[in-house]
């Protein structure tokens, strides 16, 4: 077995970051961008005159270093070629995105609401596979570009992680439908295009099969955002909506009809391994950061890294970076070859356990740091904050796990090749 990364994609990530250096960090620093990421950051980025949204500021110099990756070719990465990218691997961006994290804040990387300059847009890759002529010709162009999104629709206050009890519905009304129903954690809905909207078209409570998508407009009459729930991590754009009789028509059902699920399990399939692969450069970061400190301070006349109480604890993280990031790597060269759904459980070992892992950084490395470390004068407790969400969202640790061990125990049949 060849563990070596490609040679293309080690003379990309070179190129990547001669990209970052000469165009995104000088954007980082005019202007007093750099608000945005120092200790000043979460107030910058919050408005809080407007329910704790985020700023216009913050957004548009977000928007900014889009387009400015966009024109050089690197937004569109994972993008196949005929909408303007390059035909990234899930292996590809499990590289680049553990890459990007590994550089620490920045523009070139901003994880709170998943921007980067490679765009991780699996809302461009949903609409591939399951878009309608129509929904393409009105969607790809702005997903591909960063310029139009859809927000999920997915979790409701009552069933949390719970899908398959959904209790949001829709009927046939004439040549549409009707939906009625609540859902929270809706994020980016204060400026998506759309809603992909989950509900129960048949079947019963419990049942995998008979939830439908729905791409809804946030304007249609009766789709209302109650509130914006305030979190650990600011700003927020986590809304909770209710709709009342809202009707749509046959041209928002997204997918076929009752196999909604089958798209939320592609999203989350797709985004956890991406996902995972973020926290572990992030956990690198904050592993490789508390090294350094560790050689320069010198309390009590030695460094600080001279002591087993400082070595031992980072070399526990380092080793399970160096062990997870081999699991990343052939779960998401797995997932190439044998395709999205190969290697589930692999999926979800590596997500819950990368999440996990950098929390458990970020807090070492505000440990070793003492008080400086828990001030917002460092980043540990900004990535602290993100990726503790990411124990919870897309599936929670728990959820997680029990879908390995559905697999280990043999509730689950195993969807991977024989030898993987």
């Amino acid at each position: 077995m060849d563990f070596d990364i490609p040679r293309e994609l080690t003379d990309y990530l070179a190129e990547l970051d001669a990209f970052i250096e000469s165009e995104i960090v000088p954007l980082e620093r005019e202007n007093d961008n750099i608000r945005f990421f120092d200790h000043r950051r979460e107030d910058a980025r919050t408005d809080w005159d407007r329910g704790g949204l985020p700023s216009a500021e913050w957004e548009e110099l977000l928007a900014r270093a889009r387009r400015r990756a966009d024109a050089a070719g690197h937004y569109r990465y994972a993008f196949p070629p005929e909408y303007g990218g390059r035909g990234g691997t899930n292996l590809d961006m499990a590289v680049i995105r553990e890459h990007l994290a590994r550089r620490g804040l920045g523009l070139h990387c901003d994880l709170q609401n998943e921007h980067a300059v490679v765009a991780n847009n699996v809302g461009l890759m949903l609409m591939l596979e399951y878009g309608s002529s129509q929904q393409k010709s009105e969607w790809v162009e702005g997903l591909a570009a960063g310029t139009k999104f859809f927000a999920f629709g997915i979790t409701e206050p009552e069933h949390g992680s719970d899908a398959t009890h959904m209790e949001t519905r829709a009927v046939r009304d004439g040549s549409g439908w009707v939906l009625n129903g609540e859902k929270t954690w809706n994020t980016g809905i204060h400026s998506a295009d759309a809603d992909l909207i989950f509900a129960r078209t048949a079947g019963q409570p419990g049942d995998a099969i008979g939830i439908t998508a729905f791409l809804v407009p946030p304007d249609t009459r009766g789709f209302t955002v109650e509130e914006y729930l305030w979190t650990f991590n600011m700003p927020t754009d986590h809304g909770r909506v209710t709709l009342r009789d809202v009707r749509v028509g046959e041209d928002a059902v997204f997918g076929p009809e009752g196999r909604g699920l089958a798209v939320v399990q592609h999203f989350f399939n797709e985004n956890r391994i991406r996902q995972a692969a973020s926290s572990l450069g992030a956990a690198q970061y904050c592993i490789d950061r508390a090294v350094e400190y560790a050689k320069q301070r010198k309390p009590f006349g030695k460094a600080l890294a001279e002591n087993q109480a400082i070595q031992f604890p980072l070399v526990e993280l380092h080793t399970q970076c160096e062990m997870l990031r081999t699991l990343v790597h052939k779960t998401a060269w797995t997932m190439d070859r044998y395709g999205t759904f190969a290697a589930s459980e692999q999926v979800s070992m590596c997500n819950y356990w990368a999440n996990r892992l950098c929390c458990e950084a970020a807090d070492r490395a505000m440990q070793i740091y003492g008080g400086l470390g828990y001030s917002r004068h460092q980043p540990f407790e900004h990535i602290y904050r993100h990726h503790r969400r990411y124990r919870i969202t897309e599936g929670a640790e728990e959820i997680q796990m029990r879908r390995v061990a559905g697999y280990l125990f043999g509730y689950m049949p195993s969807q991977a090749p024989k030898g993987i």
